[in-house]
């Protein structure tokens, strides 16, 4: 309780703060999605962006400086999915990480009798329970920008982070408001991961990326990116998804 009642005073104290105009520039060149949205959305995402700047740690990785320009990018980004959430803050996320490009991360994977099998992958970004989201700045720029039709980095790994926020297992099911909502989510997002699937192993040319076939919580985050990136499509070609995305994120971009 204490703690909630510091972090109320704490943000009003950023919020009487104006919001800075050369951050705004930062908006209007590297967010596409600012420009799109109404005055009152505007003002909404800013005071987001604000908060969620000041209160997460930012660490450069591999001789990143991390600067304004990088924070307000990716927070605006992140912020956009919560645009309609009431006092959404991604609390559970302590730090972001930037690399100027992919990294090397580690893959640890349990084979046969108990062995421990390392290897390193090339990433362009992870999502971690409670923290850290860790982007590449190239490709968290080239979604901002929409230099990449379809795809958003920042997008898909704060979607991984909504997802988590019912507990630590990733399975493309975020707290849902409705039982009704659970419902229909259950009925349509399975059905949809199976129709990726299918067209995806038959050489279709499906508008979601086929990386969503990996897993019910990796289509979950692509379907976010289609859902933000491509929302006209995904209402045409599949509109019980959009559908049901709409009701979760009370958008309609």
């Amino acid at each position: 309780m204490l703690l909630s009642w510091w972090k109320r005073c704490r943000r009003r104290k950023l919020l009487a703060v104006p919001f800075p105009d050369d951050w705004r520039e930062v908006l209007r060149q590297n967010v596409v999605h600012y420009s799109r949205l109404t005055a009152d959305q505007r003002r909404n995402l800013e005071r987001r962006v604000q908060v969620f700047v000041a209160e997460k740690n930012w660490e450069g990785c591999n001789g990143v400086t991390v600067t304004d320009e990088m924070k307000v990018t990716i927070a605006a980004q992140a912020c956009l999915l919560v645009l309609a959430f009431e006092d959404e803050h991604f609390d559970n996320v302590l730090s972001i990480l930037v690399y100027p490009t992919a990294f090397l991360a580690k893959d640890v994977q349990i084979g046969r009798a108990g062995v421990v099998i390392q290897n390193q992958q090339v990433r362009l970004g992870e999502a971690w329970y409670r923290g850290p989201v860790i982007v590449s700045w190239e490709d968290a720029l080239a979604g901002g920008r929409q230099q990449q039709p379809g795809r958003n980095l920042v997008l898909h790994e704060f979607a991984h982070q909504l997802d988590m926020q019912n507990g630590r297992e990733l399975d493309g099911t975020p707290p849902l408001p409705s039982g009704d909502l659970a419902a229909r989510w259950a009925d349509v997002m399975e059905r949809e991961f199976q129709r990726l699937r299918h067209d995806c192993h038959s050489y279709a040319r499906p508008l979601l990326d086929c990386y969503g076939t990996t897993n019910r919580a990796e289509f979950f985050a692509v379907a976010t990116e289609t859902f933000f990136e491509s929302p006209a499509a995904l209402s045409s070609r599949h509109p019980e998804l959009y559908e049901v995305l709409r009701a979760y994120y009370q958008q309609e971009p």
